[in-house]
């Protein structure tokens, strides 16, 4: 890897476009790299990873909007279409890009990667595999496109802080799915450049859509990303330019948006010649939460199996010593007052680790629909306990998080429970148990049992089987198979009529 420095430059400076970052990431797409053996098994990890979460929210009403969208748009000319999960019509790139982005997003379940900024690099799937198959490429080509997608959105994370301005983390998305696309479709560097730059411009958005009372918008944003993205690409193609330099521009991202006229980064990107491989950089989720939350519940399943004294009646208090990110983000940091809200949206729970300790603690699992319910968020015992539990920032376990040694990066912390009778139970947990380093790691066998698991009930026996060997023969899959990467079913989209 090379460390690129990145700073603002004026306009009378006139920054080459060979030493903008737009270009070199650029530059890194349109080489052509077949992916490591590790990595083309991760990718098709993921894809069954997306599957999976995809399947569990067919039903869940942003994705049935969503869905509904794509559906009232046909195919667009001069390709075959693109498959929607739980639907049996094709569409046009894009909207297939719009709704399956939804679908994969909207449980908060699939992969992650966190440093600088947060990020779910498996958003990237969608846009790229609708146009794969929209334009009839091969499973080989798909794959050496996801792999670029994963490369620049990690790369991007490990270097550049967009919530620290308050812009949503699928500003890093955007460039990355067009960087993507740029790989598969093999285009060349001037073109993934603009398109790069175009899909900056127009995938920029503040972080309210995550902060105080979380509305749907939130499993939409990474699928507008992509569908920018696509569109980007789209015009790229045809000769239309970006606004330069998008990045280092003196009116542009980072002297206006990020960290100002005097800002510097080292962004890091694969050298000529080098493997992509920071795929295996991210990890997934065993639980339906934001990710900082899985180590916690974890945790919090382990004190309920080893200290069944723990209940709402026998703990006084209960404080989470974590991140900075934790703590502001999911935790009492955050001064948002939904977050003990027994009330608030689906969306704005999953991002309380007071509220998911507290289950996680009561009930010893976490599951996807029940600890979500209504019926559950109101129990009286829950809602005691649960305004019993705080976080509070520790300042190693912000240095572990943002440790760039991933044998000591860390995204757990340390309980410190207090007993009305003055017990006090101390644990901790560094990182989830499914992850790389964790106590049970994923691997092929986990990812299988996640998506037969969430198709259960939902997708017909056979229709499960014909999408897991689909899917584990990614990498030699004819273009006319890879129509078989989403779901079939029947999930009609009844929504309340919109425009289209």
């Amino acid at each position: 890897m090379k460390n690129h420095p990145v700073r603002v430059y004026r306009s009378e400076e006139n920054l080459a476009r060979e030493d903008q970052l737009a270009w070199k990431i650029a530059e890194v797409a349109a080489e052509r790299i077949e992916p490591t053996d590790a990595v083309a098994d991760m990718v098709i990890n993921r894809i069954i990873d997306n599957a999976a979460v995809a399947t569990a929210s067919l039903t869940r009403e942003p994705v049935v909007a969503a869905r509904a969208q794509a559906e009232a748009h046909p195919v667009s000319r001069n390709g075959s279409g693109s498959t929607v999960f739980g639907s049996a019509l094709p569409t046009s790139p894009e909207w297939a890009a719009w709704a399956n982005g939804v679908a994969v997003r909207e449980l908060d379940y699939h992969d992650t990667f966190l440093a600088a900024e947060y990020s779910h690099p498996g958003d990237n799937i969608p846009a790229i595999a609708a146009v794969a198959q929209h334009l009839e490429r091969s499973g080989a080509e798909l794959l050496r496109g996801i792999v670029t997608g994963y490369e620049i959105q990690i790369d991007l994370v490990k270097a550049i802080s967009l919530h620290k301005h308050k812009i949503d983390h699928v500003a890093h998305l955007g460039p990355s799915a067009a960087a993507g696309l740029g790989t598969l479709l093999g285009l060349d560097v001037e073109t993934i450049f603009q398109a790069v730059g175009q899909a900056l411009h127009t995938t920029t958005a503040t972080r309210q859509s995550r902060k105080g009372e979380i509305s749907t918008w939130k499993a939409h944003a990474p699928a507008f990303a992509g569908k920018m993205a696509v569109e980007a690409v789209d015009r790229a193609m045809r000769g239309q330019t970006s606004p330069t330099p998008i990045y280092e521009g003196e009116d542009g991202v980072i002297a206006w948006l990020l960290d100002g006229p005097d800002a510097a980064y080292e962004v890091p990107l694969p050298e000529w010649g080098e493997a992509r491989t920071a795929i295996l950089d991210s990890y997934t989720k065993e639980h339906s939460a934001e990710y900082q939350a899985q180590a916690w519940i974890d945790l919090a399943r382990k004190l309920h199996r080893e200290h069944p004294e723990l209940t709402a009646e026998t703990i006084n208090r209960a404080v989470l010593h974590t991140s900075h990110h934790t703590h502001v983000v999911i935790g009492s940091g955050a001064g948002d007052p939904q977050k003990y809200d027994p009330t608030a949206s689906r969306e704005t729970l999953d991002h309380s680790i007071p509220y998911i300790f507290t289950v996680a603690l009561q009930d010893g699992e976490w599951h996807h629909e029940r600890s979500y319910a209504p019926e559950r968020a109101a129990r009286p015992d829950t809602v005691s306990l649960w305004n019993r539990v705080s976080t509070e920032e520790d300042p190693e376990w912000t240095r572990r998080y943002h440790s760039l040694d991933p044998r000591e990066k860390a995204f757990g912390g340390r309980v410190e429970i207090e007993l009305t009778d003055g017990t006090r139970i101390v644990d901790e947990i560094a990182v989830a148990d499914a992850h790389p380093l964790g106590a049970r790691p994923f691997a092929r066998p986990d990812y299988v049992y996640k998506f037969r698991t969430l198709a259960d009930g939902v997708l017909h026996p056979a229709e499960i089987e014909r999408f897991l060997d689909v899917a584990q023969r990614l990498p030699e899959l004819t273009a006319a198979e890879l129509a078989g990467l989403t779901v079939n079913g029947t999930f009609p989209a009844v929504t309340p009529k919109g425009i289209f």
